[in-house]
């Protein structure tokens, strides 16, 4: 409208904006360039749940006694290899764990988001998780964005930054959300199987102004 002065990052309603995709899609360049070119929070659920797990995070108690004391180091910590071990060979104690974590993360990064909405000096929020459209971070999100890649440019990322076999990227893949679910559930699909990431970033800038991010 004319004379109306232009909304600036802390006047207007700050947006959230999801992020996931499949293992070795390139989530993390795409989260890099959205903190390092807009200034974006980015939030990572794993991390997040790292740190609710350290001692005295709201999820160490209710682990350590539904797992055991087994499972620490001895200065007390959460030795999550072992913790690890247990839950991926059962998945009912796989499911007492997410029981466990994911709510807690969830809330935590609620409490993360309305302090940025607060201070209002970020122009976007950004959250990480490969399970956002299981946990229902939709309700959360303005949108959610699919990070793509294709199988070959996947396996060659694994194998080179992670060294895994052929084989275990096979298992890894085979037990992730398919592709249809991914774009079904997602606002926009960035294709980052490129190896000439400006063209990933071309997506996302194109993106960012045409869904209001910015």
């Amino acid at each position: 409208m004319s004379g109306d002065k232009k909304e600036t990052a802390g006047e207007r309603e700050m947006k959230v904006l999801g992020i996931t995709g499949g293992v070795g899609a390139g989530k993390s360049t795409v989260l890099g360039y959205l903190a390092d070119h807009y200034g974006a929070r980015v939030i990572e659920a794993d991390r997040c749940a790292h740190l609710l797990q350290q001692p005295g995070g709201d999820c160490y108690d209710a682990i350590v006694n539904c797992f055991g004391r087994e499972i620490l180091f001895p200065d007390g910590r959460i030795n999550r290899e072992i913790l690890g071990k247990i839950v991926y060979a059962d998945q009912k104690q796989l499911k007492v764990l997410n029981r466990i974590v994911h709510p807690a993360v969830k809330t935590y990064i609620i409490e993360i988001i309305a302090q940025e909405r607060k201070k209002g000096a970020v122009p976007f929020v950004t959250i990480e998780a490969a399970l956002l459209l299981e946990d229902g971070y939709d309700q959360i999100c303005d949108e959610i964005w699919y990070i793509y890649a294709d199988e070959a440019a996947r396996t060659k990322r694994l194998q080179s930054s992670r060294g895994y076999s052929p084989e275990k990227i096979r298992s890894v893949m085979a037990n992730q959300r398919d592709e249809e679910g991914y774009r079904s559930g997602c606002k926009l699909v960035i294709d980052n199987s490129s190896d000439f990431v400006e063209n990933t970033y071309e997506q996302i800038d194109k993106g960012l102004r045409e869904h209001g991010f910015l």
